[in-house]
């Protein structure tokens, strides 16, 4: 056992002395959101008659910072984005506009999608992670807040997978993401498209053997 462990602390050790590193940003478009809030309890402990759910159509931006480790086929990487739904709503019971979420999430990322290799290749990644969400931002009805509706912050356990294409630092890729929180009933649900830019890579882009 003892030899099994010191095996894979040097290989893993290796790894990490040759791996390559990369820092940046990443860019979203969700062409569609949904969150679930938990149910909303009154003041009195009774629950509230309101539909839950929010949703939001093709206007969801999204930025935040990334950075990868690994080599040209195969990286680890950890983002964390704020993401806005201007125009997210509840159409079964309007209580407000806008959705909101912030998710920080880990990948392994397989091929083009390794945000390290100066190639133009097809990749893609699977990862999860931490999402807070939040719906109701902006013009929130008073009939609702008397009630006692409360939308805070709230969270869920997402599970993603991506498919798309990386050169030279920079990746285009689907993303769908699937969130669920089994101590509150939470969900959320993000598609879309996701722009990596890894900007050490891009730097080098007039390198004569890239494709660039």
């Amino acid at each position: 056992m003892k030899q099994v462990f010191l095996m894979t602390a040097l290989i893993c050790t290796t790894y990490i002395l040759n791996a390559q590193f990369g820092y940046g940003f990443t860019v979203s478009n969700d062409i569609y959101s949904w969150y679930q809030n938990p149910e909303s309890i009154g003041p009195n402990e009774e629950l509230l008659d309101v539909h839950e759910g929010n949703g939001s159509l093709l206007l969801n931006l999204g930025m935040g910072p990334k950075i990868w480790i690994g080599a040209p086929k195969f990286s680890f990487s950890l983002e964390a984005q704020a993401k806005i739904g201007l125009f997210g709503l509840a159409v079964k019971d309007f209580k407000g506009l806008g959705n909101h979420s912030i998710p920080v999430i880990g990948r392994l990322n397989f091929g083009g999608l390794s945000g390290l290799d100066k190639e133009g290749k097809f990749g893609w990644s699977i990862g999860g992670g931490v999402q807070w969400n939040k719906t109701e931002l902006f013009y929130t009805l008073n009939d609702y807040t008397l009630l006692g509706v409360d939308r805070n912050y709230f969270k869920t356990y997402v599970g993603q997978v991506a498919y798309g294409f990386g050169l030279s630092g920079f990746t285009i890729h689907a993303v769908l993401g699937v969130g669920y929180n089994p101590d509150t009933g939470a969900r959320s649900f993000n598609f879309g498209l996701q722009y990596d830019f890894n900007l050490p890579k891009l730097k080098k882009i007039s390198d004569p053997e890239s494709e660039l």
